[in-house]
């Protein structure tokens, strides 16, 4: 059974109610879980910036195993080489055994020198580990005292934020999909959070701008949605103004001479 824009008008204002109070707790923790969440990020980046120079030490230290290797064999190369000159027929075979042993001489060389820049990186490497850990560290202990302050003021309303999701699933499985995506909607563009707002004084209880006599009266009618026409929030009802009744002045008598 469809239900009558009354009783849709209590189900808004009633997850509004869950809605604002549940905002209000979360006003209370301020900005900590922005601040945690972007330590947490901070202290992920400096692990990674770690993980990273570890890895590309482990590289430069494989690349000197292999660069050693290459020498050991250029090595093994020229010692065959000048055993060949001892046997060689001609100068033209001299020559070129020779030309060969130079080769190897200079590819060790190049070897050596890329072994030297290798150990030269894995120093800086190793320094910026060392910076990067110092800071590491100061950042957890940040992290360490934000998580603190945050789950001692998460544990004092733990219980009741509970009780409110609770209210609030059950309060929303009772608003029809259409509307609720609505009023998340709304919710979710207007900054204090109000998507169900009353008329007050004539005016739109979210944007405050003046809403006319004739949609007062429709909004009391209770017959269809009515939306402020200025900042798109529901118009739930208009509350009545109490007017306070002025008390009669006392005149002071003078007295008769």
């Amino acid at each position: 059974m469809e239900s009558t824009v009354a009783q849709k008008l209590e189900a808004l204002t009633k997850l509004q109610s869950i809605d604002s109070e549940l905002d209000e707790i979360i006003k209370v923790r301020g900005a900590l879980p922005e601040e945690v969440m972007d330590l947490e990020d901070e202290v992920a980046g400096y692990e990674t910036r770690v993980g990273n120079h570890n890895s590309a030490i482990e590289e430069l230290e494989l690349s000197i195993t292999n660069n050693k290797t290459a020498i050991k064999d250029s090595e093994k190369l020229i010692q065959k080489y000048e055993e060949q000159q001892m046997n060689v027929r001609n100068n033209r075979e001299y020559d070129a055994i020779t030309k060969e042993v130079e080769l190897q001489q200079l590819e060790i060389q190049i070897l050596e020198k890329r072994i030297k820049e290798a150990y030269a990186k894995i120093e800086s490497r190793n320094e910026e580990i060392l910076e990067t850990k110092n800071a590491l560290v100061e950042r957890q202990k940040d992290l360490d005292n934000k998580r603190g302050e945050l789950d001692n003021i998460t544990a004092e309303s733990e219980e009741e934020e509970k009780k409110l999701l609770k209210g609030r699933e059950k309060a929303a499985a009772a608003i029809e999909e259409r509307l609720l995506i609505s009023y998340n909607k709304i919710r979710k563009n207007v900054k204090n959070g109000l998507a169900v707002v009353p008329v007050k004084r004539d005016a739109c209880g979210g944007c405050f701008n003046v809403v006319p006599p004739q949609k007062q009266a429709e909004i009391r009618e209770r017959k269809k949605l009515i939306v402020c026409e200025h900042c798109g929030r529901v118009l739930a009802d208009v509350e009545d103004v109490e007017v306070e009744e002025k008390k009669p002045t006392r005149t002071r008598r003078t007295a008769k001479k």
